[in-house]
């Protein structure tokens, strides 16, 4: 008797112990989210910088029709850089599909890419793109100096690059229209002037 009333007593004090503990990791993990910034869209210094002009150009979408990329009244412009061999292009195209709907009142999304156009035609039957403006060029690539994808850039409705990056996540992706919206160059320089103010 006095065995089981010991083994009762000893797993009340484990279950104390381990419901303290549970409640101190879960102020650690409270501190930890504070102290981690959220992660931004990946900026490369190369390329058109944001706050300047767009380059210009006019390209035939595979989709039909012509694709105007640079100023356009009441019309901001997202051009998201991708590949049919991407696993993470491919992976983001839901999300991307979600912004085209939430964001059509004001935004066009523009999906680009370089290479062989039949197989970006096999990729646009295959992951059921017919709905976007689709363009094929190398220059345009070059212009922003994509080096990796996913990559994508936000323009406003006069053409002026808002904010751009390498995006691996929903979150990066949110990132460019936070920048957007805050008028910020990125989130990071945002965080990092924050930080700069702080200290």
């Amino acid at each position: 008797m006095n065995a089981l009333v010991f083994a009762v007593a000893a797993l009340f004090a484990m279950v104390i112990a381990l419901t303290v503990g549970l409640f101190a990791l879960a102020r650690q993990v409270g501190v930890l989210f504070e102290r981690v910034s959220p992660m931004g869209a990946l900026v490369n210094d190369s390329g058109p910088e944001v706050g300047q002009q767009t380059p210009l150009f006019q390209l035939p979408s595979l989709n039909g029709g012509m694709v105007a990329l640079g100023p356009k009244p009441s019309r901001a412009t997202l051009v998201f850089f991708l590949s049919p061999t991407c696993p993470v292009c491919k992976k983001l195209l839901p999300v991307i599909e979600s912004v085209r709907k939430a964001e059509g009142r004001w935004l066009d999304v523009v999906l680009a890419s370089d290479g062989q156009k039949a197989q970006h035609e096999r990729f646009i039957e295959t992951a059921k793109l017919s709905e976007y403006p689709y363009v094929v060029s190398t220059e345009l690539g070059l212009a922003y100096r994509v080096a990796r994808l996913p990559y994508a850039v936000l323009m406003d409705e006069h053409g002026i690059i808002r904010s751009k990056g390498l995006i691996n996540s929903r979150e990066q992706f949110d990132s460019l229209f936070n920048a957007f919206d805050m008028n910020v160059k990125s989130i990071q320089s945002y965080l990092d002037h924050q930080h700069a103010v702080q200290h």
